[in-house]
């Protein structure tokens, strides 16, 4: 049912300079493959094939990595190599890309917002990248879709940080429907230690209904001046049903070096070595 999913990746990765002064930070590997194929891996996972990617100055590597490269194939054509561009095929051949420039950083809801265009009147998912999630039996995005055929509304995916972590997330506070689903009643951005109404902290990964970008036009930037998804997403939950679900599997916060560095050493033990 959900076939779209948009993958905002116009931010800058600046705790990962100077690495990423000219490279994407959606496009720095763990192990071999880059962050924003494993993403897309997992949509693809998930029954959907059509890949939106909101991108920004000096992001050309995206388009080029989800495209032939006759060049590179010409050369390495009957050797040993070409096998290891078997996955990489295999994606570029199950789902269509398509891109958007969001020319400015006004925050999450504004990337989400600039999507619009890609998405159209749909139900969609957003993978945020540098969040890597990653369960062998079913992906986080398929458990998700298979939540969203059942209830039909927006749904966001949580898990337990510490307390003392709270302020890096938006965090979620509601009513549990079963052991791993929430109907949410407040959200709040970033709060204040403290302040924070659980331990529940939203990670990078939604399924949206398209109301949303109605709601997104009209919200007001909020903390850091920029248009937070949670601002709009605490509105649509006042208006109807907003789910937060504690998924199955492990995530790694790949916008962290300590994070990317895990991330990497799981892969490699647990993936790569296979």
């Amino acid at each position: 049912m959900i076939k779209k999913c948009l993958f905002p990746a116009a931010g800058y990765g600046t705790r990962f300079l100077p690495a990423t002064k000219s490279m994407p930070k959606e496009m720095m590997p763990i192990v071999n493959k880059p962050l924003i194929e494993y993403g897309v891996d997992e949509a693809i996972q998930a029954g959907m094939t059509d890949m939106a990617i909101v991108t920004g100055r000096g992001k050309h590597a995206l388009m080029d990595h989800f495209d032939m490269n006759y060049e590179l194939e010409h050369q390495i054509s009957g050797t040993a190599k070409e096998a290891l561009l078997n996955d990489i095929r295999d994606v570029i051949d199950s789902a269509s890309f398509t891109y958007i420039r969001q020319r400015e950083m006004k925050g999450l809801g504004h990337a989400i917002l600039t999507g619009r265009e890609l998405v159209g009147d749909n139900p969609f998912a957003v993978v945020l990248a540098d969040d890597l999630c990653i369960n062998e039996d079913q992906g986080v995005l398929a458990q998700m879709a298979a939540l969203y055929k059942q209830f039909r509304c927006t749904i966001v995916a949580v898990e337990e940080v510490p307390r003392d972590e709270t302020h890096k997330y938006g965090v979620i506070a509601g009513e549990p429907l079963t052991d791993s689903i929430i109907r949410v009643t407040d959200m709040v951005e970033k709060p204040e230690p403290g302040k924070e109404p659980s331990n529940l902290a939203i990670i990078g990964r939604y399924i949206l209904t398209p109301d949303i970008f109605e709601i997104l036009e009209n919200t007001q930037p909020g903390k850091g001046g920029e248009i937070q998804i949670t601002d709009a997403l605490l509105e649509q939950a006042k208006n109807g049903c907003v789910l937060a679900y504690k998924f199955k599997g492990k995530r790694f916060d790949c916008g962290s070096v300590e994070g990317f560095i895990e991330a990497t050493n799981y892969c490699y033990e647990n993936i790569y070595k296979k």
